[in-house]
């Protein structure tokens, strides 16, 4: 097949090929191809092998292989966005199709946007067999497999389960030395989960493919929800707030939201399937989903255990060192929104301090801010909070003695505060706990009063 050119606008399948898992290395490879072309394989691998899986959980780890290679294909069908998609080696019911369906349309949002694509319509999954019948549960002991990226967000739910007692593994994909870092600090056992993509990839964007923004998190989210099947363990714990759950609001397109598989649709639809398809007590839930951007940083304020560790700056993530000045860019949204973000919620000096400058005192930076703001621009395509909730952040430090008269701060008092309406910039209400959660009965009691405060 070494004369197979990769030509974008010809491919008119893409195939899922094959699926499998060696218990005795860890190691699960996911086969995809187009057309007749060759087949591209990418591994991931699970840490603690060998395996010893009884009947029924061998099967479980079989369905949640297959859900994990539907969905990262996505990685791969994106290159080319053939009009016909093709499972060669089983079959998928309805259910699994209408999943796979909307999480490709949904979390392909922002690429179809950039690219000009419209992807209505057109991602079909064949459904050739009958409705599955409900997965047994599997005896999981209860632990959780929590999500860690080297931000804020995850480190608050690391905390608050420690808090609670809830016993945890620190779990990463890839191979950040930062998230690598900031795990370890945590102090609680790690779990890193290797993830290769197939290198063609690489060379056929070098050919044209059509690139963009993938659901990355749809993704992990699968990765783990099969070394939790491996692991024996009950909880896949991620750490997305429900201001997650709006997108930017495009003149003329509607909403496109960068973030899609970190909010409630995707949540709720692939935790319902995982406990209907996969194991009936695998628990997926993102413990922050009450909370808005706001509190989820009024709660990192509590501890500066890792101010010296984190980075929520997606620009810098993986090329830089520990030192503080270097794991912020200073420049880019995200950079820019948890600096507001936090700033409401910490001294000044620890702020400034933890980010290496002041954001709000550089009247360069006074556009991207305004986008945040959604003033004269949309929200910025990053996983950063609703325009509300930066409004009332500013509008908080414009009352400030000591943040007011810094650039953009003044410059939002004087030309954009007064355009707005007073009722709808307090912080407070942007503070309160939302009731729309997966979050295990018992958890959420323990948890509410603290996440209150």
């Amino acid at each position: 097949m070494t004369d197979w050119i990769f030509n974008r606008d010809a491919i008119r399948t893409f195939r899922f090929v094959r699926c499998g898992f060696d218990a005795q290395t860890g190691v699960a490879q996911l086969g995809y191809a187009f057309d007749n072309g060759p087949e591209l394989t990418e591994t991931v691998t699970v840490p603690g092998a060998p395996f010893a899986l009884d009947e029924t959980r061998a099967e479980a780890a079989q369905r949640a292989l297959r859900l994990l290679h539907l969905i990262a294909g996505v990685s791969y069908y994106k290159a080319a966005v053939a009009d016909e998609i093709r499972i060669d080696s089983y079959a998928i019911d309805a259910d699994t199709a209408a999943l796979l369906e909307t999480v490709y349309r949904n979390g392909l949002g922002e690429f179809a946007y950039r690219n000009g694509l419209d992807l209505r319509g057109r991602i079909r999954f064949p459904a050739d067999v009958a409705p599955s019948l409900p997965a047994p549960a599997l005896g999981l002991r209860q632990h959780a497999l929590v999500a860690i990226g080297g931000g804020k967000d995850s480190l608050v739910s690391i905390e608050a389960l420690r808090a609670e007692g809830v016993e945890q593994t620190v779990t990463w994909i890839g191979g950040s030395q930062l998230i690598a870092a900031c795990a370890a600090h945590t102090g609680l056992p790690t779990l890193n989960i290797g993830r290769q993509l197939a290198p063609q990839l690489f060379e056929f964007n070098r050919q044209g493919a059509w690139n963009g923004h993938i659901p990355v998190t749809a993704v992990n989210s699968a990765i783990m929800a099969f070394a939790a099947v491996l692991l024996g363990v009950d909880q896949v714990v991620f750490s997305n707030e429900r201001s997650a759950s709006y997108g930017s609001l495009i003149p003329g397109t509607g909403e496109v939201n960068h973030q899609w598989s970190k909010g409630w649709a995707f949540e709720s639809a692939f935790g319902e399937y995982l406990q209907t398809h996969v194991a009936a007590d695998l628990h997926y839930y993102s413990l922050l989903r009450p909370l808005s951007e706001l509190a989820v940083a009024r709660q990192f304020a509590k501890t500066d255990r890792y101010d010296n560790h984190f980075s929520s700056c997606n620009r810098n993530f993986h090329i830089l060192g520990e030192r503080p000045t270097s794991r912020w860019c200073g420049v880019c949204p995200k950079c820019h929104f948890v600096f507001l973000a936090l700033a409401p919620f910490l001294p000044k000096l620890r702020l400034v301090g933890i980010v290496g400058r002041n954001l709000l005192d550089d009247p360069a930076q006074v556009p991207g801010f305004d986008a945040l703001l959604e003033y004269g621009d949309h929200k910025p395509f990053e996983c950063v909070g609703e325009g509300r909730e930066s409004r009332a952040a500013m509008t908080l430090l414009a009352q400030r003695p000591d943040w007011r008269e810094d650039a953009v701060v003044a410059r939002f008092a004087k030309q954009i505060l007064p355009q707005l309406d007073a009722d709808a910039l307090a912080i407070e209400p942007l503070l309160a706990l939302d009731d729309e959660h997966r979050i295990p009965a018992a958890l959420w009691e323990r948890l509410r009063a603290r996440f209150a405060a």
